[in-house]
């Protein structure tokens, strides 16, 4: 029975046991994954090897910000500095959706899978929006993403940033939108597509959904709360 639910989650059920223990087999597979977990956390992401990849989406030159926490043990300790961006040196760019790439709390989530979210949303976006050039925001938090966006002066914003690591997946990568970004956005007024890693949501799914989360915010005038993702009922 428990082979059988293993093989649909990640999640650490039926492990068994060793007299009124874990297995050593269990306790091991436990350590690695915490050890994972805390690396994805303090790793830096490799800004020069990333940039090569966005550059191959063709969206543009990408430009990389950085928020004011000067070093990761910063950020981790204040994430009030990663919020803000330390030095805001962007144009207006005659485009509808901004994109930004955030290390956020898993820099290796957004190195694994940030070039190949960028590609579905660019696919799916392309089609009815124009795009700006990428943005990689290093020791950022979602909230730089509203900076961002205002600087840019685009309608909405779309932030790809690493999710918090957990003891089944350490490299998942979240998307946050917001429409009309401006600092002092409350997240109320931000959608969030979550789990998108080899095990959870795909590339294109995530993509699919934020199209549609993207048009919707256009009718209605706003993102966060009172909008709904249609996407699933457009393709029922």
């Amino acid at each position: 029975m428990w082979e059988l639910l293993r093989r649909n989650t990640t999640a650490r059920i039926g492990l068994g046991r060793a007299g009124d223990s874990l297995p050593t087999s269990r306790v091991l597979e436990f350590a690695a994954a915490h050890a994972a977990a805390r690396d994805a956390v303090h790793q830096h992401l490799d800004v020069a090897t990333f940039l090569d990849g966005l550059r191959g989406v063709g969206l543009g030159e990408p430009v990389v910000v950085r928020s004011q926490a000067a070093d990761r043990g910063e950020y981790l300790r204040r994430p009030d500095l990663g919020r803000v961006p330390a030095d805001l040196a962007l144009e207006p760019v005659d485009a509808d959706i901004g994109i930004v790439l955030a290390d956020g709390l898993s820099p290796t989530a957004v190195s694994r899978h940030g070039v190949g979210v960028v590609s579905a949303l660019k696919e799916v976006l392309a089609l009815t929006f124009s795009i700006a050039p990428p943005v990689v925001a290093i020791g950022a938090r979602v909230a730089l993403g509203d900076h961002v966006g205002a600087a840019q002066r685009v309608q909405t914003v779309v932030v790809v940033i690493g999710e918090r690591p957990g003891l089944s997946v350490a490299d998942s990568v979240g998307i946050y939108l917001t429409h009309r970004p401006r600092p002092g956005r409350a997240d109320s007024e931000r959608n969030c597509v979550s789990n998108i890693h080899a095990a959870g949501q795909s590339y294109a799914g995530a993509a699919r959904v934020v199209a549609s989360l993207v048009a919707g915010a256009r009718v209605l005038g706003r993102s966060g709360v009172d909008l709904k993702d249609t996407s699933r009922a457009l393709t029922d």
